[in-house]
Parts: structure tokens; sequence; C-alpha cells
């Protein structure tokens, strides 16, 4: 048995209040089977190796997903309201989305931004970046997750939300549905949403994606056990996990586990518990689905959006869905 208990040259106190994450790991390491929600997986250090997977050779979704924008970036800012505002929901560094909001300004002088995500750190490179080059741009932080969305109804209309990176396929099917709902709820008629989406294709892309030979994803998905001894007070062994990334094709959906090599006891001080493990015993961290071009489409109109247009790559390996609210 390894045990995590025993001391670490590292010093934590605890602090006076419960860390913001320390809910979520509680409840998520003491349900059966274990879990974590995927957005504990995007803290400063956890975006820096993301933004390292996107150049990966293995992961094509944002590669292809940036082709597809630079390729009809025009046709979608053609379709848009003039002197419209742009939101991003996970909108990460903003790298994918200076690509449309460079079209943008051929059709109006100014472009007010306003990126959502999770991460400060990936926020403030967004902000500097896109300011730095799009001076006619200005970007407005919202840092936060999904259950706030009430920034949107203080943006002016007319308003594109963007949703891009796939980030969609995080959620469980209710859950896509009822986070499109929200969104619909706080815009107006006429008012637009962007929709990226990685679809179905051969397992082996798929898993290669989610596998790569160089182990940042597996780098990535361990991070998450580093953050809950960073901010936690954790004593996990990162080494006596494993990085398990799977296609389920039954579920139409990537998985990544972090899987213990053995029988062990892992102390996290802020939460004033134990938690077991035995081996072969998996924490399941997060689930990509890959969507067909049908599915895709029920998704939004179950959401409240009418589907305007759809672009894919050549290979239909991605989509780039562009919703009007009804």
């Amino acid at each position: 048995m390894i045990s995590a208990t025993q001391p670490h040259s590292r010093s934590y106190t605890c602090p006076t209040t419960r860390p913001d994450i320390a809910t979520d790991v509680l409840e998520g390491l003491c349900r059966v089977p274990k879990s974590l929600p995927p957005k504990l997986l995007y803290d400063a250090r956890g975006s820096a190796l993301f933004e390292q997977i996107t150049d990966l050779p293995e992961y094509y979704p944002t590669r292809t997903e940036a082709a597809i924008l630079a390729a009809h970036a025009e046709e979608i800012c053609s379709r848009l309201e003039r002197d419209i505002s742009v939101s991003e929901l996970g909108a990460g560094s903003a790298t994918k989305t200076r690509i449309l909001l460079r079209s943008l300004l051929h059709r109006q002088s100014t472009v007010d931004y306003f990126p959502l995500d999770v991460s400060h750190a990936a926020l403030q490179i967004a902000k500097d970046e896109v300011e730095n080059e799009l001076d006619a741009v200005t970007v407005y932080p919202q840092i936060g997750d999904f259950t706030d969305l009430a920034f949107l109804v203080r943006q002016p209309s007319p308003r594109l939300v963007l949703y891009i990176g796939s980030s969609i396929g995080n959620l469980e099917q209710a859950d896509a549905i009822s986070l499109l709902q929200t969104i619909a709820g706080h815009l107006s008629s006429g008012d637009k949403l962007l929709l990226g989406a990685d679809l179905v294709k051969d397992s082996a892309v798929l898993n290669a994606a989610y596998n790569d030979s160089a182990g940042i994803t597996a780098s990535f998905n361990k991070n998450l056990l580093l953050r809950i001894n960073r901010e936690l007070g954790g004593h996990f062994e990162p080494d006596a996990f494993s990085h398990v990334s799977f296609w389920n094709e039954p579920e139409s959906r990537i998985e990544l586990h972090l899987e213990s090599l053995c029988s062990q006891s892992v102390r996290v001080d802020a939460l004033d518990a134990t938690l077991n493990f035995y081996p072969g015993e998996r924490i399941h961290t997060e689930n990509s689905y890959k969507y067909t071009l049908e599915r895709l489409k029920n998704l939004l109109r179950y959401g409240g959006f009418q589907v305007e247009h759809t672009w894919t790559d050549p290979d239909c390996w991605f989509a780039v869905s562009l919703g009007v609210v009804a």
C-alpha cells in the first residue's frame, strides 16, 4: 500500500474559509464511482497544458475548427447584424476567436468582447493578446463558470455568443440542452450563437487525440491531483495514478480517467478527510461527446436555437453551426 498520509516537505495552512473547489472535490471523491467535474482541470497550469495540447499533431480539433473559421469567417460575419457585441463561453486564451473578431472589424469600427472562463490566467492572456493585436476590440473579462450567465443580459444588443472549441462535448445531453436553453433565455429574438462541435469519426483518430505520444494530455489530467495538493493540502502522488482515455462507442464519447495503480490512502487536509483507493479504481475526470450532424441540429433546436447554417471541414471531422434565437 502507498500511504499518502505521511508528512511532506511542503507546508500547508488550512484557510479559515473553505476553498471554492473543496465541495466539488469532497462530493466527487466520495461518490461511487469517483468523479470530478472537468472545470477543475483548468487552473492556471491546467490551462497552460491545454494550450500545449492544442498544438499536438494528434490533437486535430483546434486546428480543424480554426481552419473552418478562417475559411468561412467572412461568410459567418455577413450573417450577423452590424455593431454586434461578442461574448464567449469558456474562452481560454481566445486564439481562434481573433479570426472572427478580425473579420468583424471589416464590418464595424469597434467590437466589445466579453470572454468568460474559470481561469483568470487564461483571461488575462486573452485580454492582453486580443487588445494588443486588435486595438479596436475592447475586452471585458468575465471570471466564472456557466452557473451564472447574467453578464449576457448586460451585453449590448445585437449579440453573438461563441461557444466554440467543442466544449459542449464535456456536458451530458440533458445538461447541454439546459445550458443552451439558459443562453437563449438571456438573449433576445434574432441574437445568435456560434457553436463548435466535434463529430464522430474513426476510433483510431479519436483515441490518438487523447493519448498523445508526448504525454501532455496525461500531464493535463494528472494536474488535477496536483491542484488538489496545492489548493486543498492534498497528498496525492501523481505517479501512483495512470492517465486512462478511451472511445466509448455506445455513449459516443471519449472518456478521461485517473486510475489508481495500487491500494492507497490519500489525506486532504482542507477536507479533513482521508480517501481510500483500491488498485484499478478510477476517478472519471472528463467526457468529450462526439456528434453527428443530425444530432447537433436537434441539440440546438431543443436548446432554443434554429440552425441558420453549418460549416464543416472537407473530412467532416468538425462542425461550426450558427443558430438564431427564435
